[in-house]
């Protein structure tokens, strides 16, 4: 098959039935007019939580919202201060400004896009905060996560981890999402496990946590029409659920696929300016985005190549929090060291998604080669 074309991500490669299975659930759906809640919405959790080995999974609106009822969950409250990474996406730190708590920006070393344990031990010790939010992005892990958490609990910091890039990860074998103290994920369409629209969901292994969680998501409820909190409107949908339900079943195909295509571009790319990054060997990734480094100044070139090729790219994400014109007016403070924002001039992601054929990589990578005349 000749390929002249190949999209940064794409949705509509399903499994053979998938379509079917889908519609023909949401007509029963419709014909019980389940709409909001219902037995979809429990068997949905309880694959999550079986998958991600959490005891509890909390399923609501959307990702952002994961993180704000995780922040108000472990007792975030107004101006505390909170340790969020320079290099994220702007939910995480608007989640703690909406919360009416106080971000604090911290870099990330450059070699692994995360935290490192001696970094957060300097901001825990210089801006003393009350929470941190440690963010696995790109579908990798902080090598150092484990310390991190160790560091944090005999601090008294509250750990939440941003995990919505990260379903499917693991760390020392562990499931990332089910082995921390509370931790959340967006299910966002274009994530390795996306919804039919937006839908996010909270992990955890504290009962009293899980608890408190679905109380926020449903405005407070401690009953029916008795609110025992200020909480949010943020119930998952029955749709968005029986789509990721259905998903589940698939879950480990689309994530073997996505793998492989790392692992293509990263053997197939070897020798070149543009360098495909891997997640650290503690770190089994999930593939959720095809990661290289480039020289800042030679990323316009190749990404010109790109576009005269009809290929899709990413540059995630193109600026550091702390540089970001909102934040400005919200910062408590900050650590950095210029990494965040090196890393966002010279990152450049390559198409990845589920099922992307052999043929696609090979027109990506044989356009890379050519581009840097080999």
């Amino acid at each position: 098959m000749s390929v002249n074309q190949v999209p940064f991500i794409t949705l509509n490669r399903f499994e053979a039935g998938f379509k079917e299975n889908f519609l023909g659930g949401v007509a029963t759906l419709f014909e019980k007019t389940q709409f909001v809640g219902g037995p979809v919405v429990g068997e949905l959790e309880a694959g999550l939580a079986a998958q991600t080995k959490s005891k509890y999974a909390i399923g609501c609106a959307n990702g952002t919202d994961a993180i704000q009822i995780a922040l108000r969950a472990v007792g975030v409250e107004k101006n505390d201060k909170v340790l969020v990474p320079d290099m994220t996406f702007w939910a995480t730190f608007e989640a703690v400004v909406n919360v009416g708590a106080n971000p604090v920006t911290i870099d990330v070393a450059r070699d692994t896009c995360h935290w490192d344990i001696e970094t957060f031990k300097k901001a825990v010790t210089e801006f003393k905060p009350k929470a941190a939010i440690m963010v696995h992005l790109y579908g990798w892990a902080s090598p150092d996560t484990m310390e991190i958490r160790k560091y944090a609990k005999d601090n008294n910091v509250l750990l939440i981890e941003d995990g919505a890039q990260c379903y499917g990860t693991e760390i020392n074998g562990e499931s990332i999402l089910g082995s921390a103290l509370i931790s959340t994920t967006s299910f966002y369409p274009a994530k390795v496990l996306g919804a039919s629209g937006d839908a996010g969901a909270i992990f955890t292994n504290d009962e009293e946590l899980s608890k408190t969680c679905r109380i926020l998501i449903n405005h407070g409820r401690t009953d029916h029409y008795s609110h025992g909190l200020i909480g949010w409107n943020s119930r998952i949908g029955a749709y968005e659920s029986l789509f990721l339900k259905l998903s589940l079943e698939h879950i480990e195909a689309r994530l073997e696929s996505r793998r492989n295509a790392v692992k293509y571009y990263a053997e197939a790319l070897q020798g070149l300016p543009f360098k495909p990054a891997q997640a650290d060997s503690k770190v089994k990734e999930n593939g959720y985005c095809a990661v290289g480094f480039i020289d800042p100044d030679l990323r316009p070139a190749l990404i010109e190549s790109l576009k005269k090729a009809n290929i899709g790219f990413g540059t995630i994400y193109p600026g550091a929090m702390s540089m970001q014109s909102g934040a400005k007016a919200h910062l408590a403070g900050k650590i950095d060291n210029g990494n965040a924002h090196y890393v966002s001039q010279s990152v450049l992601n390559l198409p990845c998604f589920a099922y992307i054929t052999k043929e696609e990589l090979e027109y990506v990578c044989k356009t890379v080669r050519a581009h840097f005349g080999k």
